[in-house]
């Protein structure tokens, strides 16, 4: 069982990573310049297009890719199976990169078009939250720059509450997005896996995938904490005297 793990973990971690990875770097940005222009026509037409984002299941967008870019209906662009291609292993260095991007632009663009919408609106409410309050406005009074206060005070206060989602974001990945999204782009990683132990009763295949799934949960949520201290230094676990 730990042997095939072993030849499955790669695939789903490199999904749940590649997703959690880009739907952070689109929500952050984004969610900062929605609290600085909040209530503009910038924030609303980029709210109505998360939400919109949102409201689409990630795999009903797969599919739709399939359809336009993996030669549905329309252009062969992208490859359909797997996450590299039969002569991978004959490829240069930078070859076998672009193969990798190649193959899975797809099913992390579908894995990550509900992932961005949470974290866009929690960094964006977060910064509000933060630039309303009475260090900010001191901090302008000094005479810092907009982009000096924002950086240099709002963010890693503000960040505190984004950081602590991504746990949930990352291990969501790998339970949820890619069950469906290994089957859609035939990609034979953990939840493909998983689904066919269930489907046969393969109980220590099962258990083992639960194992597997528990641990990385934990040790991101370790790595999450350490981020707190890092983000905020006044973050400690030190044990107080009562």
């Amino acid at each position: 069982v730990l042997q095939l793990i072993k030849e499955k973990l790669p695939v789903s971690i490199s999904l749940g990573l590649w997703m959690t990875l880009l739907s952070y770097a689109i929500s952050i940005p984004l969610g900062i310049r929605k609290a600085v222009k909040d209530g503009s026509r910038f924030d609303t037409w980029t709210s109505a297009v998360v939400i919109v984002g949102y409201a689409i299941p990630g795999f009903l967008f797969a599919i739709l890719l399939i359809v336009l870019f993996a030669g549905g209906s329309f252009w062969q662009i992208f490859p359909l199976r797997g996450l590299t291609s039969d002569n991978f292993s004959q490829l240069s260095f930078f070859g076998k990169i672009a193969d990798y991007l190649w193959h899975i632009a797809l099913p992390v663009t579908a894995m990550a078009l509900g992932a961005f919408a949470t974290s866009t609106l929690l960094t964006k409410n977060s910064f509000l939250d933060e630039i309303r309050k009475q260090y900010v406005l001191t901090a302008r009074m000094k005479g810092l720059s907009e982009r000096g206060v924002l950086y240099g005070h709002v963010f890693r206060n503000a960040m505190l509450i984004v950081i602590a989602g991504f746990p949930g974001a990352f291990v969501g990945a790998l339970f949820a997005g890619s069950l469906l999204i290994e089957t859609i782009f035939s990609l034979d990683g953990l939840g493909l896996l998983s689904f066919e132990a269930i489907v046969n009763r393969d109980y220590p295949v099962v258990f083992a995938n639960l194992y597997i799934f528990s641990l990385i949960g934990l040790v991101v949520h370790l790595l999450t904490d350490l981020t707190y201290t890092w983000v905020d230094p006044r973050i400690d676990f030190e044990t107080r005297e009562t």
